[in-house]
């Protein structure tokens, strides 16, 4: 009996995740824009912004919020989509970057891109060996099994030097930025170089949760018993979000590395980082494509904007050092507030005050 209510469960999350529009947050991900919407906006992020945009902006906004959307993206992949728990973003971040340019280093003839999609799948290999207790631990089990691969990779990089040419600081410096002859190590370029991986791996990834291994990740999220007696190779769907996942955060951290840092090292990798990726996941929306935007574009330009109202208020009256801390006390204090009143995060958010605007009309 309880055998036919799972596969009934399963049956009818399977049906109801066959719609067009998925996901957590109304099941819209990026489906809930038009068309028309999105074209203006890669029109305007690819035609408009590398010729008004100032170098502050490139350098300091617009390629951290890009490499933090994707990194966001591939950790909601895994718990957003799948219902996987990690805390171990920041490792696999990590390994893309040097796995990247060790590839670079050693065979430099390959292109920057293959360098860099070797990179990633070096990463996702990691996070299929790290995904393995998934398949017999879940929940708090499961984010102790990430966190130790958040310890070891970063002690792994740091204790073997061969993994940054032997420098004795660990430090990796970024290869040039050039794709088929073109030079990308200006700000603008660097800009330009992120966003065309970034769109590239969103629309991926868009078609991939709306696809049929998509369904799975979900079934799996929300009923894994009855997930695996529909048919489901649950294991495998398991093992694969983390692959895809691991791969998703590997091209994020040699983004970090190459196209904004210029150079990192192993601590630049820390857990510390890892937690950032899972507020801008939360804050933005589980199980949102979308929402990883909104909530990198929180976690970048709010606190620029706290800043430079506390430095313009209180400036006078606080010494910079207290003002800093003023500002993470806010912006924590903000999260808070926020996650309590709207769990499910911006994309949510914003899907409703859209609801609201369209109703408006209506309703006067």
């Amino acid at each position: 009996m309880s055998r036919t209510l799972s596969v009934a469960s399963s049956a009818g999350a399977l049906a109801r995740y066959s719609t067009p529009e998925i996901g957590r947050q109304g099941r819209a991900g990026t489906g809930g824009s038009s068309r028309l919407a999105l074209a203006v906006l890669l029109v305007t992020a690819f035609g408009v912004v590398p010729f008004i945009g100032n170098d502050y902006w490139f350098s300091a906004i617009l390629v951290p919020l890009l490499v933090f959307s994707l990194a966001a993206l591939g950790l909601n992949i895994l718990t957003g989509y799948t219902g996987q728990l990690s805390v171990g973003s920041a490792a696999f971040m990590a390994i893309g970057a040097f796995a990247t340019y060790n590839v670079a280093l050693r065979l430099p003839q390959l292109p920057l891109l293959l360098s860099i999609a070797l990179g990633g799948l070096v990463s996702a290999g990691a996070g299929v060996l790290f995904g393995l207790p998934s398949l017999r631990i879940k929940g708090f089990y499961l984010i102790v099994s990430t966190l130790a691969a958040q310890f070891f990779v970063q002690w792994l990089f740091v204790k073997v030097s061969w993994f940054s040419d032997d420098s004795a600081s660990g430090v990796i410096s970024a290869p040039k930025l050039n794709v088929a002859g073109i030079s990308f190590d200006s700000p603008a370029g660097r800009y330009l170089f992120c966003l065309a991986i970034v769109v590239a791996l969103t629309l991926f990834a868009h078609n991939l949760i709306r696809s049929e291994t998509g369904r799975q990740w979900m079934a799996v999220r929300d009923m894994d018993a009855a997930a695996e007696a529909m048919g489901i190779a649950v294991l495998r769907a398991k093992l694969l979000a983390f692959g895809v996942s691991s791969f998703y955060l590997g091209v994020a951290g040699a983004l970090w590395a190459f196209a904004y840092l210029g150079t990192v090292e192993p601590h630049g990798f820390d857990l510390g980082r890892s937690f950032q990726i899972l507020f801008i996941a939360i804050i933005g929306g589980l199980g949102s494509i979308a929402g990883n935007f909104y909530g990198a574009a929180f976690i970048v330009l709010f606190p620029v904007l706290l800043s430079q109202t506390a430095s313009r208020l209180l400036g006078g009256l606080i010494d910079e050092g207290n003002i800093e801390n003023l500002q993470k006390i806010i912006f924590g204090s903000l999260i808070i507030v926020f996650l309590i009143k709207e769990p499910d995060g911006l994309a949510r958010l914003l899907q409703s005050l859209r609801e609201r605007c369209r109703a408006w009309p209506l309703r006067a």
